[in-house]
């Protein structure tokens, strides 16, 4: 049964697709472990052939319309059904499995890495929980609804796109220009996890340079007890350099003294080993890794406000990066081509990158922790607001707006639970985030894309995390608050903006420069882009002259961070620097590195 699934799946013909994409098959569909910040031994991948069925929201399916490969979107030509789904419709998946022996007597957690957008699951028809957000793992306990035998998932997904006011980033159901294809359901990894009864549930490690210290904060599952102690070390190449051990319910911290710190040019992890201890014997171990380095907004000798690497003045050019695929959508088609961007981006001579309105699965950020990229972290960005397409009609810049031609429902962000929804998404995709040693900027909201209480949401996002700086309005409606002066230059020569007011200037988005690679674009005919080159030639040309003579001369006047637009083409859009399918770098690799070298050599 298990090889007549495999024969009968296959991608969406007609599609352009990468060269990884010849690798993915229902046998092997992103086998990596998926959390590298918390590692057990023990767990099971539930990716692969699921069945699946589209019915109207109120109808459950009595059979499957066929078979999908998770964790590809629906919509996705690695899904291998790339349908797109309605408002008005529900998407469900159905598989089995089978519960390993050597794991009874523990907990069973089941894991999503993200399902966008609304989901609930049913383990042998008896439902486990749900979760609302696209974008951030969940996981729920199902220890008590599994049996012995074959058990069954349902899982049920209800995704309104722009219809409903949700946060969604680049999705649309009308794909056109800077907007792309909407994405549903499962998109991230499923498994399974046995977890001891008395177990570690999470870890939060904050670094501390200055006090040369990792502070771990431990939480726990099962039944408080006195007698639980836990342990930590830290290791560097394979030697054990701290040891720390306390009760639960307490932070532990261990001492790494003259640490290693972690840059772009040094990206140095310590090793982490986690243990629950009853009795004096573990009952619960993890492992882990951690980078000790410091994000700061600080003057420099002249007294102009910069952004700080371990206290160091560190010029910080970045890439636009959409993470977005032609095959699978939000979904890399293999860890190989997930970690491709991270390198490329680094090969380029670029030491920072700004992950634009999507958050990506845990691995992307470990590819960023080993390689040195220093990452600027968009939230989910929606809920009404600015946007560009035709059949959007906006009131006003901060609220609802409707949809012409169809009559679902629409919640804008002047309805108070959209409102919460979003504060609710953003705390829980720093709390997913935290322990990333890459992560250097948090951004709350991109020009005005729901932007409503930007001041307040940054004065939150710095008290609750402020170990980074928050980016607080990307590009437009500036509040003059915070650390950071933000703005987005396009069609027009790069400058120092006006009111300053004494914080660090980040040219967050500027460039976009395009050019059509024939053979290798989404749509051909509908290519959109901001400059237009007719050549490499004429495109490396303009680069040069926009990095030599408008950008680098405004480092000295302030500028302290820049991030050009954008790593790949995605869909129509064809202002990247490589391909949507990844195969032509535009730009000469090593002419490209080496202006890029002297952009950072003459910023310092």
């Amino acid at each position: 049964m298990e090889e007549k699934q495999s024969r009968a799946w296959e991608p969406v013909q007609g599609k352009l697709m990468t060269r990884w994409a010849r690798d993915v098959s229902p046998d092997n569909a992103l086998p990596e472990y998926p959390r590298p910040q918390l590692v057990r031994e023990q767990w099971m991948n539930l990716n692969g052939l699921w069945d699946y069925a589209i019915r109207p929201l109120e109808m459950e399916p009595a059979e499957y319309d066929g078979q999908i490969l998770v964790p590809f979107p629906l919509e996705s030509a690695l899904s291998g059904v790339g349908k797109p789904l309605r408002p008005d419709q529900r998407l469900w998946y159905r598989r089995t499995f089978e519960v390993p022996e050597g794991w009874g007597g523990q907990r069973l957690l089941l894991h999503f890495g993200a399902v966008d957008w609304q989901s609930e699951v049913w383990i042998n028809r008896q439902r486990a929980g749900g979760h609302t957000g696209g974008y951030c793992p969940f996981t729920l306990e199902i220890t008590d609804l599994v049996n012995g035998g074959s058990n069954e998932i349902v899982v049920a997904v209800w995704d309104p796109t722009e219809t409903y006011g949700q946060e969604r980033g680049k999705q649309t159901l009308r794909p056109k220009g800077l907007f792309y294809t909407a994405v549903s359901g499962i998109w991230q990894t499923v498994w399974l996890e046995p977890v001891p009864q008395q177990g570690i549930r999470s870890l939060k490690l904050t670094p501390d340079m200055d006090r040369q210290e990792l502070c771990i904060q431990i939480q726990a599952n099962g039944e408080p007890a006195d007698e639980l102690i836990f342990e930590a070390a830290a290791y560097e190449k394979g030697i054990r350099i701290a040891y720390e051990r306390c009760r639960t319910g307490e932070p532990l911290r261990l001492q790494i003294e003259h640490p290693r710190l972690w840059s772009p040019d040094d990206p140095f992890l310590y090793d982490l080993k986690v243990q629950l201890v009853l009795h004096g014997e573990p009952v619960d171990t993890v492992e882990s890794y951690f980078g000790m380095r410091a994000f700061s907004v600080e003057k420099d000798g002249a007294g102009v406000p910069r952004l700080c690497l371990n206290h160091e003045p560190v010029f910080q050019h970045g890439i636009l990066d959409q993470g977005y695929w032609p095959d699978g959508l939000y979904t890399a088609p293999t860890d190989e081509a997930l970690a491709y961007d991270v390198m490329l981006t680094k090969k380029l001579g670029f030491n920072m990158t700004r992950k634009h309105i999507k958050v990506e699965p845990a691995r992307w950020y470990y590819h960023c922790d080993r390689a040195g990229l220093i990452v600027w972290q968009d939230m989910i960005n929606g809920g009404g607001g600015w946007n560009h397409l035709h059949h959007i009609i906006l009131p006003n810049a901060f609220g609802a707006f409707k949809v012409k031609d169809d009559k679902y429902k629409v919640m804008g962000r002047e309805d108070p639970a959209n409102r919460e929804q979003y504060k609710a998404e953003l705390k829980e995709m720093v709390d997913a985030l935290h322990n990333v040693p890459s992560i250097g900027m948090w951004v709350p909201f991109n020009e005005a894309w729901g932007q409503f209480d930007a001041a307040e949401t940054a004065a939150w996002l710095t008290a609750y995390d402020p170990t980074r700086p928050v980016d607080h309005a990307s590009g437009w409606h500036d509040q003059e608050v915070g650390d950071i002066k933000s703005v987005h230059i396009y069609f027009r020569k790069l400058r120092m903006p006006n009111r300053i007011k004494g914080r660090a200037v980040v040219i967050s988005e500027y460039g976009g420069y395009s050019l059509l690679e024939r053979g290798h674009v989404w749509q051909e005919g509908k290519e959109v882009g901001y400059k237009r080159c007719a050549s490499r030639e004429e495109l490396q040309h303009a680069y040069g002259r926009l990095i030599r003579e408008q950008l680098l001369p405004l480092v000295g006047k302030g500028v302290c961070a820049a991030v050009y637009t954008q790593l790949t083409d995605v869909e129509t859009e064809i202002n990247g620097l490589v391909t949507y399918d990844r195969e032509v770098v535009k730009l000469d690799s090593g002419w490209i590195t080496e202006l890029h070298n002297e952009l950072r050599s003459g910023s310092r």
